[in-house]
């Protein structure tokens, strides 16, 4: 039932263009109850999907720093001498037999982009074949091949710096399509005014996967031995894949378990939104604003995750000095807060929409904003802060749970202006929204030559005015409506 007061008053162009989240057909219509639903069971294992996939992507940031030998690093002079030692003696021995290999900060920089160089070739291909195959087992196999490449790194490694380059780009060829089939998927799956929520929930499993992998990681390096870090999270995707395939179908229709009820409320929540012409509008998508207002948010958006999450654990290492535990540790902190953020902005979100009547865009608008502008603060400040390591931590972790409030934000937007369409559109914006994780840690190191203070506060100030750009931007041109090229009948439909 919709309440009758209404939300804050909206300017005439939005009252217009995008005065209620609902489509009149599914107004009348009862939601689904969400305890045991197949589209709720659809986002908890995506949940731990995306965990899997993070685990994968990030494991080798710490693994590295325990990888390469400590002669190496003295050599290049890496760990500035600013700020004293911050970490008091280790009593428990730290596990040495571990391969150490001679990489100097330039190759340590390229081994972390090179996964972003076969992550952005599969992004539009994912999001074009998940169109036509299904979603499911795209992501399914996409997460099962990285999984596997994942038990070869520490082969990889002992064969050359070359070989470990070519497996990285290649697990990022496997996790290229994930995201896109996954908005795919979420098309057939989510109705219009549980989108935040269900797309919240299945995409927070990276945050938690960032969580969990970092300090993890750092544990088994110290205690065990940085290769188990790889052959661990390697075997846990292979049985994610085997319960994904076993459990998930690409459509409410083609659901083995779903209940009648839950089949009819989504797929007639979603009727006037989707689109059944074959060929794809690829001119009318190229020439949206709206789509584009997304690239860039995006983009901006990519650039300071990106950056923090490659070379968050090097800045803890190198100018805070903290050991390899603490490292993983302290790494992992503004995720864990990033990930409570996802959930709670989800759930945040819907409730606008459907208690107080925000309209879909205005819901956009506000938590991109927050979720991009207040982590550009206060990254900031955490480069000002000199060696206060309370602060440090604090402010970034601040900033990355802020980061949180974008997933209900331009991340889903995708699915408000072209649900039908919505995994080409995510390809699109993620294949420039990758570009920032290939050259973002080469340009960070570039001006970190004597890894200061300074230098670094350089690196965050450049990621911050990206950040609010991509924001203002966002504002500008987003939209929040069914967009007309994405409907088989050309006649735009209000969301």
């Amino acid at each position: 039932m919709r309440p009758l007061l209404r939300g804050p008053a909206m300017n005439d162009e939005e009252e217009n263009s995008d005065s209620t989240p609902l489509l009149p057909s599914a107004r009348q219509a009862e939601a689904a109850p969400a305890c045991c639903s197949a589209r709720y069971n659809l986002a908890v294992l995506a949940f731990f999907g995306f965990f899997v996939l993070y685990s994968l992507r990030v494991n080798l940031s710490v693994a590295l720093v325990d990888m390469v030998d400590s002669n190496t690093t003295l050599t290049d002079n890496r760990t500035s001498k600013e700020c004293p030692e911050h970490s008091a003696p280790i009593k428990v021995h730290h596990n040495h037999t571990g391969k150490k290999y001679q990489w100097d900060a330039e190759t340590q920089g390229w081994i972390l982009g090179s996964f972003f160089y076969g992550y952005i070739i599969t992004q539009i291909p994912g999001g074009y074949m998940a169109s036509r195959i299904g979603g499911k087992l795209l992501l399914g196999l996409g997460i099962l091949g990285t999984s596997v490449l994942t038990l070869f790194t520490p082969m990889a490694a002992d064969l050359g710096v070359v070989a470990l380059i070519v497996l990285r780009a290649l697990e990022g060829l496997g996790e290229g399509v994930t995201f896109p089939a996954m908005h795919a998927m979420w098309s057939s799956w989510a109705p219009p005014l549980e989108r935040s929520k269900l797309l919240t929930i299945s995409y927070a499993g990276a945050q938690l996967g960032t969580v969990i992998s970092l300090p993890l990681s750092g544990i088994i390096c110290f205690y065990m031995d940085w290769t188990y870090v790889f052959y661990l999270f390697g075997i846990i995707g292979i049985v994610w894949f085997i319960l994904w395939m076993w459990l998930v179908s690409d459509t409410p229709e083609t659901h083995k378990t779903i209940s009648h009820y839950e089949k009819e409320y989504i797929v007639s929540s979603l009727k006037n939104q989707l689109s059944s012409q074959k060929v794809v509008p690829w001119v009318s998508i190229l020439k949206s604003l709206p789509l584009w207002a997304i690239v860039i948010a995006h983009f901006s958006y990519n650039w300071t995750f990106y950056t923090l999450l490659t070379l968050l654990p090097t800045y803890m290492k190198e100018i805070l000095r903290f050991n390899v535990q603490e490292n993983g540790i302290l790494s992992a902190l503004p995720y864990f807060g990033c990930w409570i953020c996802m959930i709670l902005c989800g759930q945040a979100a819907d409730y606008l929409r459907v208690k107080w009547n925000f309209s879909t865009i205005s819901v956009r608008r506000i938590f991109t904003f927050v979720g991009m502008v207040g982590p550009a603060v206060f990254l900031v400040a955490a480069g000002f802060i000199g060696c206060d390591y309370s602060l440090a931590v604090a402010f970034l972790t601040i900033s990355t749970t802020l980061g949180g409030f974008a997933s209900s934000g331009f991340s889903i937007n995708h699915l408000d202006i072209a649900p039908s369409y919505a995994g080409i559109l995510l390809g699109i914006t993620n294949t420039f929204a990758t570009i920032p994780g290939m050259i973002g840690p080469i340009i960070a190191k570039s001006l970190t030559p004597d890894n200061t203070i300074r230098e670094w506060q350089t690196v965050f100030c450049i990621a911050a005015a990206i950040n609010v750009f991509g924001a203002i931007f966002f504002i500008l041109f987003a939209k929040g409506e069914v967009q007309n090229w994405a409907l088989s009948d050309h006649h735009g439909h209000r969301n």
